[in-house]
């Protein structure tokens, strides 16, 4: 399992004009799911992704986590982020897990984030969305669950 973080002063998501979820501070997550991945995966990469210190503290130094400065998380499900590229010009999505687990996954990330209490905001998950942002640092990270 992957996951783009981006730290953001706000995000959004919209599909076919409407607004399915949006956030005022915290991270956008962007999460591919691969083929064999588990709910051990999932849990890890919650855990890391809520406890990764990448907000300011008083002194200004990334020194806090997503917790500790009472930010949200805005989930939206990107299976291109396992696309391959280094054959050919048209990428291969051949490592990218299936829709129904994909789905699953994708949904039990979301459920563990709020089991840990943060407000969290989804896309739609297989639809075409709109996404935007404004990147805080900017600051952006790639999570992998492979340990």
């Amino acid at each position: 399992m992957r996951a783009v973080i981006q730290r953001v002063s706000r995000a959004s998501v919209t599909v076919d004009g409407q607004p399915t979820g949006a956030i005022d501070g915290g991270l956008l997550v962007l999460l591919g799911v691969r083929k064999g991945d588990t709910e051990s995966d999932a849990d890890y990469l919650a855990g890391k992704t809520a406890g990764v210190r990448i907000f300011p503290d008083e002194a200004g130094k990334m020194n806090r986590s997503l917790q500790e400065a009472g930010g949200s998380m805005l989930v939206v499900s990107q299976f291109t982020l396992y696309g391959d590229c280094r054959k050919g010009r048209r990428p291969s999505f051949d490592q990218a897990a299936g829709p129904g687990e994909a789905r699953r996954l994708y949904e039990y990330f979301v459920e563990r984030a709020r089991a840990m209490g943060f407000h969290v905001e989804t896309g739609v998950f297989q639809a075409h969305m709109e996404v935007g942002l404004v990147n805080d640092g900017p600051v952006t990270l790639i999570i992998d669950s492979v340990r």
